[in-house]
């Protein structure tokens, strides 16, 4: 072989290892919050993760895009979307590892939404469009609930952990898969703007629902959950895409998406005309209904992104540690190493905001019922728009060979802006908090109890927690003015919870270098930049602790 073409100073693959057990933060969480008895069973899927055949998966899900086929050869409407095969797998691993509705299933106290969430969380570094219909399907089970019947009658198929693909009657498949057609083109996050129409038909029960759905994500699941107009004002319903007898249900497939990121998954417009429906809760009170849909979505794409900031950070810290330049490794040039430690710290932040907001949806308790209300809205705000420039960043660090295609990280670039934008926006997340602290006051309790769980600790977030105070206080003396501040109030509220859980339960030096780097407020100005951390951060004892350990063959 010519000697120009010797492969030397190249990073090897990162992979086969086990992604659970070199992610010390994702497994820390796992046992902080009651999951232990999850864990042979997280592992095994995290070994999944780390293989070369599960990344050929992903790839191949992004590289072969779903196809709309609208008719069949002899011109019948059939409105299917056909995958590639390594869809099927992806899809198939995450429902036999209970990753979509299984935790409904299981007893308060168990631990299985932790579980879940520390599932989601692996596979969805291996692929992230997947995990959509996986969302949808987990978060359709508490909607379901408001209707014992429909309840009684879907979520034994949500739950199942088999995954069989395919238009054909729910009674006869072993697992069923929840899809949600909410927005319209005029109303976008306005939901209450719907203008789809509901009839009630007398002789059945069941209404007739027409008009056109503008977002309509994973459409060859079995179920979805639709808002319409009733007589009785906006209702939410359940749609069967196909009949009890056999016969398909009018589900107008009209286009595909052509979308940034996420594009293994099919996102869609349809039109409903006269299509069968059941009523979901009482006329009049479809978002109510949904409310309970909102709060697991907003989960998982609090989950999703610090997933994808974990695999991008993954990369480019293993990159540095075997990448050579100026005469020593990557990881160890002090301008790298603090560009590699500040992205492990939101990394970290993410990840334990993340495990610690589904631990919420493991207890039945009021108190962190009302975390669950007010914490949310603010982390899925922050959490998602971080993910995005730490992504970025994380790219770069990789240099020329992150930007090509083959690295994984441009994908993960392109997925990341996904989740700051479903199921509801940056600003509707924002004002979601106003009102929740503006009406329920056990809400504000559960975060200054949250908060107060590390005062002592360290000076700087003691008195970060004693001006967030200050300001909620100003804010509800002058509440025309707040949705001026919401985002930052937004942003101040997610980025304290993040540092609370830091200084309880992560290393000196990685807390440390968060409190002093994202709330001193000398430090304030430099938050958008990742590299700019305060003198004497310990950036080496934070990056080792980011970096996966893994064995290099040979």
């Amino acid at each position: 072989m010519p000697g120009t073409h010797q492969v030397i100073n190249q990073t090897p693959p990162l992979q086969g290892h086990d992604v659970l057990a070199t992610d010390r933060v994702l497994e820390e969480s796992l046992h902080r919050h009651g999951g232990s008895d999850h864990a042979d069973r997280l592992h095994a899927l995290g070994r999944l993760a780390g293989t070369e055949q599960a990344r050929a998966w992903g790839s191949a899900a992004n590289t072969f895009l779903p196809q709309l086929r609208t008719h069949d050869r002899y011109g019948h409407r059939i409105d299917e979307v056909e995958f590639h095969p390594a869809w099927h797998e992806l899809m198939r691993v995450a429902t036999a590892n209970g990753l979509h509705a299984t935790p409904w299933a299981a007893p308060v106290g168990t631990g299985a939404h932790v579980a879940r969430a520390v599932g989601f969380h692996l596979w969805s570094q291996v692929e992230a469009g997947h995990g959509c219909p996986v969302s949808m399907t987990y978060a359709a089970v508490p909607a379901l609930r408001t209707d014992p019947t429909l309840a009684a009658q879907w979520e034994p198929r949500l739950t199942s952990t088999s995954y069989e693909s395919g238009l054909r009657p729910p009674a006869h498949k072993s697992g069923c898969i929840a899809g949600m057609a909410m927005t319209e083109k005029q109303g976008g996050s306005d939901v209450r703007a719907n203008t789809t129409r509901a009839v009630p038909d007398a002789d059945t029960g069941r209404y007739r629902l027409t008009g056109h759905k503008w977002f309509c994500s994973a459409p060859m699941s079995d179920v979805f959950l639709v808002l319409a107009q009733a007589p009785g004002g906006l209702t939410c319903f359940v749609v069967p895409r196909v009949l009890p007898d056999g016969s398909r249900n009018t589900f107008l497939i009209q286009r595909l998406k052509d979308k940034l990121g996420n594009r293994s998954n099919a996102s869609s417009e349809i039109e409903l005309d006269a299509t069968w429906a059941h009523r979901l809760g009482e006329e009049g009170r479809g978002v109510a209904t949904i409310i309970s849909m909102v709060a697991a979505t907003r989960l998982d794409c609090v989950i999703g992104s610090a997933a994808l900031l974990r695999a991008a950070v993954a990369e480019a810290t293993w990159h540095a540690a075997h990448r050579q330049a100026f005469g020593a490794r990557l990881a160890d040039q002090p301008a790298m190493a603090a560009v590699l430690a500040d992205l492990a710290l939101e990394s970290e932040a993410a990840t334990m905001l993340a495990i610690r907001l589904a631990a919420t949806f493991d207890s039945d308790t009021p108190q962190e019922a009302a975390l669950r209300r007010i914490a949310l809205p603010p982390s899925k705000y922050w959490v998602t728009k971080r993910s995005v420039a730490a992504i970025g960043e994380a790219l770069e660090c990789l240099g020329g060979n992150g930007y090509a295609e083959e690295s994984g990280m441009p994908r993960l670039y392109r997925e990341s802006p996904v989740n700051a934008v479903w199921e509801g926006s940056g600003n509707i997340q924002a004002l979601d908090l106003l009102r929740v602290l503006a009406r329920e006051p056990d809400a504000l309790e559960a975060l200054d109890k949250e908060l107060s769980a590390a005062t002592g600790a360290e000076p700087v977030y003691d008195r970060a927690v004693a001006e967030l105070t200050s300001t909620l206080a100003a804010l509800a003396r002058d509440p025309e003015s707040a949705p001026n501040q919401a985002r930052a109030v937004a942003g101040r509220v997610a980025t304290l919870l993040q540092a609370s859980l830091l200084l309880r339960w992560s290393p000196a030096a990685v807390a440390g270098a968060f409190v002093a780097s994202r709330l001193a407020a000398r430090c304030a100005a430099d938050l958008g930049l990742f590299g700019a951390l305060p003198t004497g951060a310990d950036a080496r004892a934070v990056v080792q602790r980011a970096t996966p350990r893994v064995a290099v063959p040979g």
